[in-house]
């Protein structure tokens, strides 16, 4: 099929509240959005654009204009997949054509893809860096939700920790330390995780430092604490690396490239033997709609980008509280 028309948008979305993590903090969501049309016809992907990856807003954009005549010859997903590295540049143009083909064959993705319908998901809800005082109020004003994914990776870990855990006492928590623990910065957290009844750290140590990981069976005896992999785990490629240091790998679309990479890595991954959470970056529903696909059956799903938004994009998902609603047609797939 070939796409003559490509469109690039930068679009900027205020967050609700200053967002941090271990890495800094952010105010707005900077996304780059990609229309793929043919005949009236028009296809949409959105990407963030992440610096932990050496990524821009101009890098990504000259990535995606270089295929622009590929687009127009019948370029198609599969030649995509080796056309452009696996990174939101990719990810952008794979979902817009997923979506393009979605309207033109008036089939939704997740027929075209094998996959099973999209059914109600319950998300995770982050409380980003903060003093304790402020995670605690937080904590408290979201206590209702099921599962509240905390932003660590620093000194004071501990107090905040204990701070979520007064404020949610009944919540099921899970922390993402984003590469910012040491060896001995998490030997020294894991007996108040276990204590606190967290169920999943996520990425403690940074990528190329996380052989520590090897020998934490000696750490994590008698432990239910389950290791998830984020800046670690890209796509398929990235699997073989983290046998024996993690049990769970954060597949994102932003890191695979694309839905078409991402169900490829779910597979995968589920084939070796690990348990699966799908996450995002802080974008709008148009990024979050397509990953949906992915996170059906899931052990963890953190698809709370549009719930940090002051404003999202219309048309949009629909979250009631912590559950999150499928796709209308409308805004993707």
């Amino acid at each position: 099929m070939n796409i003559p028309g490509l469109t690039i948008k930068r679009e900027v979305f205020q967050l609700a509240e200053v967002f941090a993590i271990s890495r800094g903090a952010r105010t707005e969501a900077q996304v780059i959005k990609v229309e793929l049309s043919v005949d009236g016809v028009t296809g949409c992907g959105e990407c963030v654009p992440y610096a932990r990856y050496d990524e821009t807003l101009d890098s990504v954009e000259d990535q995606i204009q270089s295929v622009a005549a590929a687009l127009a010859n019948g370029l198609d997903r599969d030649a995509l997949q080796t056309l452009l590295p696996a990174g939101a540049a990719r990810n952008a143009v794979d979902c817009a054509l997923w979506d393009l083909e979605s309207k033109l064959s008036h089939q939704p993705v997740w027929q075209l893809a094998g996959l099973p319908e999209p059914a109600e998901l319950t998300t995770a809800y982050t409380l980003s860096l903060a003093e304790p005082e402020t995670m605690l109020e937080k904590a408290r004003q979201n206590a209702f939700r099921p599962l509240l994914k905390i932003k660590l990776g620093g000194q004071g870990d501990i107090e905040r920790l204990q701070a979520v855990r007064a404020g949610a006492p009944d919540t099921n928590i899970i922390v993402d330390a984003n590469e910012g623990w040491t060896a001995d910065s998490y030997q020294s957290l894991l007996p108040v995780l276990q204590e606190l009844g967290v169920s999943m750290v996520e990425q403690p140590f940074p990528a190329t430092a996380d052989d520590f990981l090897l020998d934490r069976a000696q750490v994590l005896e008698g432990s239910t604490l389950s290791i998830c992999a984020d800046e670690s785990c890209h796509d398929v490629a990235s699997l073989p690396a983290l046998k024996g240091k993690y049990d769970m790998v954060n597949i994102k679309l932003d890191k695979t490239g694309g839905l078409t990479e991402a169900i490829r890595l779910r597979e995968a991954a589920i084939a070796a033997d690990f348990k699966v959470m799908v996450g995002c970056m802080v974008g709008t529903s148009l990024a979050m709609a397509p990953a949906m696909l992915v996170a059906a059956g899931a052990e963890v799903v953190d698809l709370d980008g549009p719930l940090l938004l002051a404003e999202d994009r219309t048309p949009a998902l629909q979250y009631r509280e912590s559950q999150l609603m499928p796709a209308p047609a409308e805004l993707w797939g």
